[in-house]
């Protein structure tokens, strides 16, 4: 293969690799804007983690609740459903998604077992250092979602629901 032919393969998979990043921000975003924005109560973890660094060891209520209800039956991956309460964006755990039609006020939130754990779009939080206080007061973790049950953390409220630390776009 010739110089010419190598610097082609070259500037191909540069532009692949763009495309695909570029891809990804952009679906990220659209979901940011869009997305249903769904509180889920947080679980006690190990609070160390606010000590170790700066961020926040996350878990979720609704995931034990899962494992719970479901134990060994529980699929690696998929999706369960959450109905918010009315005027609220508190949801709760309503069922595993089996692909029927979701009603009002129910969104999918996908989930993927990990060592063990069900994982929900992230485990951990990171906040600007020093700022440990304000998010040892954490109680819900703040998701968009959209209807594949695709989610981002896009924050953390109290136990109101009130917003930790700045403000996410809304």
């Amino acid at each position: 293969m010739g110089e010419r032919a190598t610097r082609g393969l070259i500037a191909a998979g540069l532009v692949l690799v763009l495309a695909v990043v570029n891809a990804s921000i952009w679906r990220n975003q659209t979901l940011l804007r869009h997305g249903t924005l769904i509180s889920l109560e947080l679980a006690p973890v190990d609070p160390r983690s606010l000590m170790q660094g700066d961020y926040m060891a996350l878990d979720w209520a609704i995931a034990r609740e899962l494992r719970d209800r479901l134990g060994t039956a529980l699929p690696a991956s998929g999706a369960m459903v959450v109905r918010r309460a009315a005027g609220s964006t508190r949801a709760t755990l309503v069922r595993l998604d089996r692909g029927e039609p979701l009603a009002d006020g129910e969104s999918r939130i996908a989930y993927a077992v990990r060592d063990g754990r069900i994982r929900i779009a992230t485990d951990a939080y990171y906040f600007q250092e020093g700022q440990a206080d304000v998010y040892a007061r954490a109680r819900y973790g703040a998701l968009r979602v959209d209807e594949r049950g695709r989610a981002l953390l896009v924050g953390l409220q109290d136990a109101e629901l009130a917003w930790l630390g700045p403000l996410p776009d809304r």
